[in-house]
């Protein structure tokens, strides 16, 4: 009591004084300050803990165990390193240091076996809330790859552009883009040809993909964004697949009915696909197929006591149209976190499900070595269980265990083709470039996979930041033999520096065994054996030298041991691969 009282008269007198100084430089009366002050308890000090953990962990389960794109090359799919490590709720540690940021850039680069590289970015901001822009970026590379006497070439452009516009109560945005790849079908099988029959083989392939994007974003509205697209892709030999998605996004605000609900999310979509192959492997017959999906995927997410809770189903209205089958599905979307040790370690698990539309060009994105002639089915996963454990073990170690199981109907697996030839020339009989046994269909099975994943983070220093990720595999197939191309174990080691000039970035992968098939004869035959791809190791590098904000030189070394692997059956990669160059960043 004795202190609330001396503080009282402490504050009275302060303002007191306060006051007659400003009354002798003609402060009026009337002017002078009047004010209250309420005490509501004093002040006690205290002292912090001694050790406290700066980072908790972050559970987003579901969308972090996707496959983590690492930026560790500009080279293309065939020729180069093509595996993707897995990631899963561990998020990336920020290395501490902020570079400039520019509105544009221009890299320039050449490499070996012939491989130029340019990237370009122009961005403008205009009055009025435009925004507009264009990308463009060209890499290409010549024969480098050892044991086939066919053209092992590639070459890939993207170009895109945007205009972006702000109104009052919403955002509107456009853009287009163009892709051209060439690839060529270089991997011969273990078939002695002549050399009138490998003069014979056209092995050129090349995808166009073509496509129109529009969103729109709103404020203060039941509508979150719609997003609309609609795409051709296409290649040499006639086949043609157009593509179409509405998106619409909703969120209601609950609190309106109840203080204490929380918004209630509703995704939804639209999706047709149509395309034709104009023959198949079999016969010169066209293929044909059309599919046409409609989903609603409402979300809701709660806290009740300690746990985090999603609560979400997937419904689908499904329509193979070409065979006309029409069905509806459904899947959970759930998943709960538990803090078992708060700021340090979270349980996790949960269960979903989802339908996938394959296409021809999502497969030649996978593996560009497919053959135009593909049956096309869409792939049902059925369900899917999770759990897994995430935590930080101090402030700058991260890390994330995880179990998964899951049944696929329709599980699309690559399986190389049956050679048409056998190797001598036959001047009565035409084949095509991809029916020598170098390319690849797709095969369907049901299939189960029992998944173990784990992966390491560290902050070594402000600077050096390195982490690890391994996953094991089991597959157990309905039909077909093995699990065709599909590893049973793989893993990445990567790290990265940066300080104020210079900046390193190192990746190692790994690859386990795959298995492929071999056949007892000419098309059409049975399969004879198995044929095992071996495991490999790919080690990665790349970096650079900032000589200014706006100059800077960089290098990327690929493939730096010059395994000779197979990433497909006879589909071997490029030895070692550098590419340099420099970059210029500035604003107009």
């Amino acid at each position: 009591m004795k202190t609330y009282i001396l503080g009282i008269i402490l504050m009275v007198s302060t303002l007191h004084v306060f006051s007659q100084e400003k009354s002798k430089k003609g402060v009026k009366k009337k002017d002078s300050i009047s004010e209250v002050i309420n005490i509501v308890t004093s002040y006690t000090p205290t002292i912090s803990d001694a050790f406290k953990v700066k980072k908790n962990p972050k559970i987003i389960v579901s969308e972090n165990t996707k496959k983590k794109k690492l930026s560790y090359t500009v080279f293309s799919a065939p020729v180069a390193s093509t595996f993707v490590p897995k990631s899963g709720v561990v998020k990336g540690i920020d290395v501490g240091i902020k570079e400039r940021l520019f509105d544009n850039y221009i890299a320039l680069g050449f490499g070996n076996y012939t491989t130029p590289f340019i990237e370009v970015f122009l961005h403008q901001n205009r009055k009025f809330e435009t925004d507009y822009g264009v990308y463009l970026k060209y890499i290409s590379s010549e024969n480098g790859i050892k044991n086939t006497p066919l053209n092992t070439g590639y070459s890939t452009l993207n170009l895109g552009g945007y205009y972006m516009k702000e109104a009052r109560n919403f955002t509107w945005k456009i853009g287009g883009n163009v892709q051209q790849q060439k690839y060529n079908w270089y991997g011969l099988p273990a078939i002695t040809f002549d050399d009138e029959s490998i003069g014979k083989i056209a092995e050129k392939q090349a995808y166009g993909f073509y496509e129109l994007e529009g969103e729109l974003i709103f404020e203060d509205s039941y509508f979150s964004t719609i997003k609309t697209s609609l795409s051709l892709f296409d290649d040499l030999f006639g086949s043609k697949e157009i593509g179409f998605s509405l998106k619409p996004s909703f969120n209601f605000p609950l609190a309106r009915i109840n203080r204490n609900l929380r918004d209630l999310e509703l995704q939804t979509s639209i999706h047709y696909l149509q395309g034709e192959f104009q023959q198949n492997y079999l016969n010169e017959a066209t293929s044909n197929y059309r599919f046409f999906n409609v989903e609603i995927h409402p979300i809701y997410r709660m806290n009740w006591n300690k746990l985090n809770i999603k609560l979400g189903t997937k419904i689908y209205l499904t329509s193979d149209i070409e065979n006309s089958l029409t069905d509806i599905l459904a899947y959970p979307d759930v998943e709960i976190s538990y803090p078992l040790i708060s700021g340090l370690l979270n349980l996790y698990t949960g269960a979903g499900g989802d339908l996938h539309m394959n296409s021809f060009q999502s497969f030649s994105e996978q593996n560009p070595f497919v053959s135009p002639t593909l049956f096309l089915t869409q792939t049902n996963e059925q369900y899917k269980v999770f759990g897994g454990i995430t935590g930080t073990v101090s402030s700058n170690i991260s890390f994330n265990l995880k179990a998964s199981y899951k049944s696929d109907e329709d599980h699309a697996l690559f399986v190389r083709n049956n050679s048409k030839s056998n190797g001598v020339f036959n001047a009565t009989t035409s084949l095509l470039g991809y029916e020598y046994g170098n390319s690849f269909n797709v095969f369907y099975d049901d299939i189960s996979t029992l998944s173990i994943f784990g992966e390491i983070e560290i902050a070594a220093t402000k600077r050096v930041v390195i982490g690890a990720n391994i996953q094991s595999n089991s597959y157990t197939t309905t039909f077909q033999q093995e699990a065709w191309n599909l590893p049973k174990l793989e893993g990445a080691i990567f790290g990265k520096y940066k300080n104020d000039k210079w900046y390193a970035n190192a990746n190692i992968f790994f690859i386990g065994e795959r298995l492929d098939v071999n056949y007892n004869g000419t098309f059409p035959s049975t399969i004879s054996n198995i044929q095992s791809l071996e495991a490999f190791a790919d080690i990665n590098l790349n970096g650079g030298y900032h000589f200014s904000d706006f100059f800077s030189a960089f290098i990327k070394l690929n493939n730096i041991l010059g395994t000779d692997y197979e990433r497909y059956a006879n589909f071997n990669v490029q030895g070692f691969q550098a590419l340099a160059g420099i970059t210029y960043k500035f604003d107009f």
